[in-house]
């Protein structure tokens, strides 16, 4: 499929925007006076956004964030919650395989995501922060897996598989369980924070760290993205092929050529992507 431009792209259920040049897009969660809450239509426009970007011809990373000093409340309880509960089982279904939809584009994109994680951080908005590439979060942010509270288990939207890998078995079954909040200084310790930062510049850090991903070597960190998932079910004869494969496949880029002439030269090489 042809690659298109996404600079002028316009979200319904969200805001998009992008810097001047493209590179760096910031999806905002936008419905601030009820802590960003998710919807149906903001879960469907954010699978169909992060699987459409895959082919885009100008974003190289992507900031993830909330409106008015929180990240996200999870699913709306009146236009989510209160519904599945007169859905039957075929209904109920499409829909956590809807949401799942969400993690697996957001982990298939090649772009990276940087997650800039203030306040409340619960149910599926801790799914959003948990699936992103990278998180920054403010000494206020609180995440929160807190499926069990309304009576539903911790698997979802692929929680059991991913956190674990993230904060470790023994972490991840405590909050899963529980349902209680992770502090950020927790989540620093832990590692499912890689940093934290003061709230007026959590997110300016974030583009800041999203800006020097996209001039990097963005097709290398597509590859990188793509063998972090991709290795997950592989054994180690497995994934080491695959790494050389991903390896080489990289080293015939002009990218890396580029690299080493402005290495010799003393310069900074300029990424094109090929």
């Amino acid at each position: 499929m042809k690659k298109r431009p996404f600079k002028d792209h316009k979200a319904e259920n969200f805001l998009f925007e992008t810097s001047e040049d493209g590179r760096v897009a910031t999806v905002r969660l936008n419905r601030p006076e009820r802590k960003n809450p998710l919807t149906f239509d903001s879960y469907a426009e954010l699978r169909d956004l992060f699987r459409d970007l895959a082919h885009a011809a100008d974003v190289r990373a992507v900031v993830l964030t909330g409106a008015g000093g929180n990240f996200s409340s999870g699913g709306d309880v009146f236009e989510i919650i209160e519904p599945l509960t007169k859905m039957a089982m075929p209904e109920l279904l499409a829909f956590t395989r809807m949401t799942g939809d969400v993690v697996k584009a957001m982990r298939k994109c090649p772009q990276p995501i940087v997650a800039a994680v203030d306040g409340v951080c619960a149910g599926a908005g801790a799914i959003l922060a948990m699936a992103s590439d990278l998180r920054l979060a403010t000494p206020r942010a609180k995440t929160a897996f807190l499926f069990t509270r309304v009576g539903l288990a911790g698997a979802d939207m692929g929680a059991c598989g991913i956190l674990p890998r993230i904060i470790g078995q023994g972490r991840a079954a405590e909050l899963l369980f529980t349902g209680r909040a992770m502090s950020a200084e927790e989540g620093l310790a832990w590692g499912f924070h890689n940093r934290i930062v003061a709230p007026d510049a959590v997110e300016a850090e974030a583009a800041v760290l999203a800006r020097s991903l996209a001039d990097g070597p963005w097709f290398a960190h597509g590859m990188t993205k793509t063998m972090l998932n991709q290795e997950w079910a592989m054994g180690l004869d497995e994934l080491i092929e695959a790494e050389a494969q991903a390896q080489a496949i990289c080293m015939a880029t002009n990218d890396f050529r580029r690299a080493f002439e402005a290495f010799a030269a003393k310069e900074t090489p300029a990424f094109k992507g090929d």
